[in-house]
């Protein structure tokens, strides 16, 4: 027996099929729906914005314009986070690509679209003051930068300071916000727990909609920095981007979720004199300055490695030649294989044993000192990565 809702759900797929060539037309919803809940005769304000915002396959084109704030690390309204344990230097990094933003000046080779900038920093203290006059001390032309510091806590876990701040900057179209930290900065909620870090996103979320502004938290790692910023995973889930600043100073994209992470950055803390104190002991603080990728920390050669790797400074000493051009080092000097061979057998790789064996060993020396990133062959001839060796 055939019941009421069956012999509706059979009419309503009666009126879908009729409907089929004009899906989304005016009519296309049906007068009421199963459960005999009549439609209303003019639509709500959120069904005609879903409605119009509604795209068809044929209406999708590439989006090629470069929405960033600091390309390749931070989009334009956007949600991010940037990480690290204690004393590995993301205040400083933050502080840096902040300014930046708002001088209009590259990042670290990086692109920025500039704008104002609201630096929260919620911990206070005299700390980041010194680290700001480091920067201008040691950046005058950034001097006219559209940056303003805000040194109190503030309570994102509720709503009122998000409202506050986003009114105090609706007339600046700002570019950038900067929560530093997160833990200074949820008030009465638990960052270890996924409903106030919710609430905490939630009023982030806030900011940026109200401003338009690209919303940067500053965090902690844990005991260990390799699983990640500490507390709830749900940030990790909200935000577009994530930047781990890591205690061998590196600045490592983590997560990107409409760009392509960018290569690692490399970066030292130069110390900055910014005079003394009453007692007259200097008061420093320090800006960060971009570094080339470090070298690995290689193992002591011993045996067999450490004695070829002996002949070679030898056969770069009497035969080496610098500026040979092309693929080969500009200032490093250059030496023949067959000369570093021979320098092998003077110290006694091998020990006077046959021939073949002599040439054996060499190979091996040369196949091991080349895996370990000692030393670089081209073209028959060997040269030392570092100067050390």
């Amino acid at each position: 027996m055939t019941t009421d809702f069956e012999a509706r759900i059979a009419d309503l797929a009666k009126q879908g099929e009729e409907r089929a060539a004009n899906p989304f037309g005016p009519d296309w919803l049906p007068d009421d729906d199963p459960f005999g809940q009549e439609r209303e005769s003019e639509p709500t304000p959120r069904a005609a914005e879903i409605k119009r915002r509604l795209v068809t396959l044929d209406a999708v084109t590439p989006v090629l314009t470069c929405n960033y704030l600091v390309k390749g690390w931070l989009t334009v309204n956007g949600l991010s986070v940037i990480y690290g344990p204690s004393n590995a230097g993301k205040t400083f990094v933050a502080l840096g690509m902040a300014m930046h933003v708002a001088a209009g000046e590259p990042w670290m080779g990086c692109k920025v679209n500039a704008g104002p900038v609201l630096y929260i920093a919620a911990e206070g203290g005299s700390g980041v003051l010194n680290r700001l006059a480091a920067f201008k001390l040691e950046s005058p032309h950034m001097a006219g930068a559209r940056f303003t510091l805000l040194p109190i806590g503030v309570d994102l876990h509720a709503s009122g300071d998000a409202k506050i701040i986003a009114a105090l900057l609706s007339d600046q179209r700002p570019a950038l916000i900067v929560v530093d930290t997160l833990a200074r900065s949820i008030g009465e909620g638990d960052e270890n727990t996924a409903k106030d870090t919710a609430l905490f996103v939630r009023n982030c979320d806030m900011m940026r909609e109200l401003t338009g502004a690209h919303v940067m938290i500053i965090h902690h790692t844990g005991k260990d920095e390799e699983r990640g910023a500490r507390g709830s995973s749900a940030l990790r889930a909200a935000v577009d981007t994530e930047i781990l600043v890591s205690s061998s100073r590196s600045i490592t994209s983590q997560k990107q979720r409409d760009m392509v992470a960018p290569e690692p950055l490399h970066f030292k803390l130069r110390s900055v004199r910014l005079g003394q104190d009453e007692d007259g002991e200097p008061i420093t603080s320090a800006v960060v300055e971009q570094t080339d990728k470090p070298l690995p920390i290689r193992k002591p050669l011993t045996g067999k490695n450490q004695v070829a790797m002996s002949a070679l400074t030898d056969a770069l000493r009497d035969y080496g030649r610098t500026g040979m051009g092309g693929e080969y080092p500009a200032n490093c000097p250059v030496v023949a294989v067959e000369h570093w061979r021979d320098a092998c057998a003077a110290h006694g790789l091998t020990n006077g044993v046959s021939e073949s064996a002599a040439r054996t060993a060499f190979m091996r020396a040369k196949t091991k000192l080349i895996d370990m990133d000692e030393v670089r062959e081209f073209g028959g001839h060997v040269w030392k990565v570092r100067d050390d060796v």
